[in-house]
């Protein structure tokens, strides 16, 4: 890549103590995650060791209580935190958010018994989660899951299979939803299952056309046995747990959305600027210039949206409705922007000697998971006109 270094995002944070975290981020990003992030994923290596760091530097429990091993932070500032890690490499990025939606039930729902045993481990003593809501013939309709959890004196008994889960085989914790009565969303409770627990299993890692180094892949549930104290809320209560995880979730992915996105418009410009054609500099040439600019100004735009929603969110007000406008333009926006940052870079774009292809293979996926952007569109319009009619 050319030898122009991109200036950092200029930040509103809102105290001395969230400029000198995103300046540590920074630091961790920029010796310790980009320089292998090429090299790491194409040969589709997990950096466990980066999250060991994340995890000593109070990095993978930001937005939750100091008591239990938390960083006491605002979404304002977790989010942007993962915004930089997202653009030195997706896979960190994302799985920093992952695990923060994986902490969400019992950090948010637990007894105050399950939080002091638990939380403190899951925060701050180096475990990695998971979070297990989806099944092979249950994505976007979550409430049709068919994994159960049947009771067995002072435990539950799960068994079943969930899909496209994130750490699966990898994790050291899980946060479960199953079947333990009716059909439908109320008949799912939510269980924090341990990753040693015998008869839970990872199959074999989906082949992705990005994010090589982030495992995806089916947990199998065989008959995997967990006592009642690690139920979290009460038995039906498991799918309120997970939308409202959801809300959390998706202003996690959009923030990492803008973050490849800002990976992306660095590289394009650092390369337009010193990339001559016909005796001068390709960013001179208004068609560029202009596409640069329509890209800066997106990820602006994306980047407002997304903490608008985390002030709502940190102010203790609905957000639910600006978590999916700001998931749905975000990742749209990362998009976009990343298959024009190839553009821009021509030939050379489309090869492995430059990071950009690989933001655009890891973009899409971000249009998919926690909710496909179809599924933002329909919560968006039901906060505007109501339910459907049936």
């Amino acid at each position: 890549m050319p030898d122009r270094a991109p200036q950092p995002v200029d930040r509103q944070l809102p105290t001395d103590e969230a400029r000198e975290l995103l300046s540590l981020v920074r630091d961790i990003a920029q010796h310790e995650i980009a320089p292998k992030a090429a090299e790491e994923e194409d040969a589709g290596r997990f950096p466990r060791e980066v999250f060991t760091l994340l995890s000593r530097s109070g990095l993978l429990g930001l937005p939750y209580d100091s008591e239990y091993g938390g960083g006491d932070q605002p979404y304002e500032v977790y989010l942007q935190v993962l915004e930089e890690l997202a653009a030195a490499r997706l896979t960190v990025g994302l799985g920093v958010s992952v695990h923060t939606l994986a902490s969400y039930a019992l950090a948010a729902y637990g007894t105050k018994e399950q939080q002091v045993e638990h939380l403190p481990a899951m925060l701050g003593g180096g475990l990695l989660g998971a979070y297990c809501l989806s099944e092979a013939s249950s994505g976007s309709d979550a409430a049709s899951l068919r994994t159960k959890a049947v009771r067995d004196g002072e435990d539950w008994v799960i068994t079943g299979t969930k899909a496209w889960i994130t750490h699966g085989g990898i994790a050291d914790f899980y946060t479960v939803m199953a079947r333990t009565g009716e059909d439908g969303a109320r008949g799912i409770t939510a269980f924090l299952v341990p990753g040693d627990a015998p008869g839970l299993s990872g199959a074999v890692p989906e082949k992705k056309m990005g994010m090589k180094g982030s495992p995806t892949a089916q947990v199998h549930l065989d008959g995997v046995r967990v006592p009642d104290d690690r139920r979290i809320g009460e038995e039906g209560q498991g799918f309120a747990i997970a939308l409202s995880a959801l809300d959390s979730g998706r202003l996690g992915i959009a923030a990492c959305a803008i973050g490849v996105a800002q990976a992306a418009l660095d590289d394009a410009v650092a390369y337009a600027t010193e990339r001559r054609q016909f005796g001068k500099p390709i960013a001179d040439f208004q068609g560029l210039r202009f596409m640069l600019a329509d890209m800066a100004t997106q990820i602006e735009a994306g980047r407002a949206l997304y903490l608008s929603a985390a002030r709502l969110r940190d102010a203790g007000r609905p957000f639910a409705k600006q978590a999916a406008m700001a998931k749905l333009h975000c990742t749209d926006t990362a998009m976009k922007v990343t298959t024009d940052a190839v553009q821009v870079l021509g030939g050379y774009g489309y090869t492995a000697d430059f990071p950009v292809e690989r933001y655009m293979r890891e973009a899409k996926v971000l249009q998919i998971v926690e909710g496909t952007n179809q599924i933002q569109r329909m919560v968006i319009a039901r906060h505007l006109a109501g339910p459907e009619t049936r």
